[in-house]
């Protein structure tokens, strides 16, 4: 029972009176009417791959996790649709959509792990979101369990469908808290036939910016992913996560990766990339790169983005933010966000990566050598205010693509809109009258 109750990045453990795994929606509806009827909250559950606490439980409740609902029932090349059951995982997805010369592009770390139920339940963002959109956008028709039992099925697959409220934009995001995700029809778009990956040194962070630009316009609209990589990422990469290996030989404090791809026949991609870089190089926007010659060479750099994670997890106590702010204002924030860090607590490493081109920074603040774990983990309020605060000074999002779960309810009461808030909770209540349906979460 242990893998359903704690949190993938061990921030929570929950307790649980009982953990169901229903094969369809229809065994779903009845374990919600069973719980309805006798007022027993559920906390649903995917791949329990958030790092927010949104499917942690506690006593009284039960675990509705969705594993063994998942069949592809539908595949449909000529719409461009999937219809899934939510308990898919992602990979899975992106294999069946290869199969028919289609691509799914949500795409994120846990993606071997983590289940389509849970990608839409938190509207999950990933490297393809500049071009792509977030989860939200990837989806046509939802299915799911509402809190009384009833099954909401609108598996359509149409690109028009103005009939009234959105619910099915209202479900994405929400984390279980308004209803159960079983199934959904799913977007595909034409498979990459060039897909061209380089590994960029940048002069310094400001740079990243007029690179972008330059990119967005050379691409013709293929730009995909545009990932910002720090000197100490490699470095931990490095230091902790066999095969990482920087394959720039000079050196410098930021790093691009950015990706050109297209499904189109004679477009010479690597010539596109190739011009952007070289113009980038004579601007002195950057001062090393190297484009991908091989899959192994593409993995290897995307290794190191991958890696980022994983090494901070081996490399000591931090703060952890999933942040974003308007793309223009990403080298600022960043800068003064690591300021402020070691105004306030000398030897302060910050960590600052991710998704650069939807604006969304993943910031880590390290434990400084001479700081006891002990203090150091005392002080995450404080620290907690100062980032907040900055990003709420920039009119940015406190929660960028991890969801809110248990981790923000304090930032939803001290920063979200009070009307936004008064709406959601006229929402919640409506649906979800007795708090059934993931109680805890979202809503402070």
């Amino acid at each position: 029972m242990a893998e359903y109750l704690e949190e993938r990045r061990g921030n929570y453990t929950g307790e649980a009176d009982a953990v169901v795994l229903p094969a369809n929606s229809a065994e779903v509806a009845s374990v919600v009417k069973m719980c309805a009827d006798s007022n027993i909250p559920i906390v649903p559950q995917g791949g329990n791959t958030g790092l927010c606490g949104g499917a942690v439980s506690k006593r009284g409740q039960i675990i509705l996790n969705l594993r063994r609902l998942n069949r592809i029932t539908d595949v449909d090349p000529i719409n461009d649709t999937m219809t899934v059951e939510a308990g898919c995982i992602l990979a899975d997805i992106q294999q069946a959509a290869s199969n028919i010369e289609r691509y799914f592009p949500l795409s994120l770390g846990a993606e071997g792990s983590c289940q389509i139920g849970g990608n839409l339940s938190t509207n999950a963002g990933g490297i393809n979101v500049l071009r792509y959109g977030n989860a939200r956008e990837q989806v046509l028709g939802l299915q799911a369990v509402l809190p009384d039992g009833q099954i909401w099925s609108d598996l359509n697959e149409l690109r028009k469908n103005n009939t009234g409220y959105d619910l099915r934009n209202l479900l994405v995001g929400s984390e279980g808290t308004l209803g159960i995700i079983t199934a959904a029809v799913l977007k595909l778009y034409p498979q990459p036939r060039q897909v061209e990956t380089a590994f960029v040194a940048l002069k310094d962070l400001d740079s990243c910016l007029e690179l972008l630009t330059a990119a967005r316009i050379d691409s013709g609209g293929t730009l995909s992913s545009f990932e910002l990589i720090p000197k100490l990422g490699i470095e931990l990469a490095e230091k902790h996560v066999p095969g990482c290996r920087n394959p720039l030989s000079t050196s410098s404090d930021w790093h691009i990766i950015m990706v050109y791809s297209s499904a189109a026949n004679g477009t010479d991609l690597r010539l596109a990339l190739e011009n952007t870089l070289g113009n980038a190089l004579d601007n002195e926007i950057i001062t090393d790169a190297v484009i991908s010659a091989s899959e192994t060479q593409t993995a290897q750099i995307w290794k190191i983005r991958e890696g980022l994670v994983e090494a901070q997890q081996m490399a000591g106590e931090r703060y952890t933010y999933d942040v974003s702010v308007k793309i223009s204002q990403v080298p600022e924030f960043i800068e003064r966000a690591g300021i402020l860090a070691q105004s306030k607590m000398t030897g302060i490493r910050p960590y600052a990566f991710g998704h650069v081109g939807d604006g969304n920074i993943h910031l880590s603040l390290f434990q400084p050598d001479d700081v006891d774990g002990t203090v150091f983990r005392a002080r995450l309020p404080e620290f907690d205010d100062l980032i907040f605060d900055l990003v709420h000074e920039y009119g940015g999002s406190f929660s960028a693509e991890h969801g809110i779960g248990l981790l923000k309810l304090e930032e939803m009461s001290s920063y979200k809109d009070p009307a936004g808030l008064s709406v959601m909770r006229a929402i919640k209540q409506a649906v979800d009258p007795f708090n059934i349906m993931n109680p805890g979460k979202v809503l402070p």
